[in-house]
């Protein structure tokens, strides 16, 4: 592998590649819009706790959108342990990704 071709699959790996910091800062922000796991490339679970956040603000004046918010809440600071792991796993696929088509 040249110099060239090996600093081109860094630069494209630096672009690929996700933050852990970004996604704390999506997931402290925007956790209930489920941000965090859309950047994570956890598109449907994403969608589900913003789901889950809205159906607690409607269903709020009923009193069962607590138990929907705790649910939720207790999701949102379980992801917090688990962001890194994504994260990880995640650019380590991009970096599989780029050395088989390098080879």
């Amino acid at each position: 592998m040249t110099d060239t071709s090996q600093s081109r699959q860094m630069m494209e790996y630096d672009a690929l590649s996700k933050s852990a910091v970004l996604a704390y800062i999506l997931w402290f922000f925007l956790g209930f819009l489920g941000a965090h796991r859309l950047y994570s490339a956890r598109v449907l679970s994403g969608i589900l706790q913003f789901l889950l956040w809205g159906l607690g603000w409607l269903t709020m004046w009923i009193l069962i959108g607590w138990v929907f918010w705790a649910i939720w809440a207790l999701w949102w600071v379980i992801d917090a342990v688990l962001i890194p792991g994504w994260i990880r796993d995640y650019n380590l696929t991009v970096a599989r990704r780029l050395s088989t088509r390098a080879t």
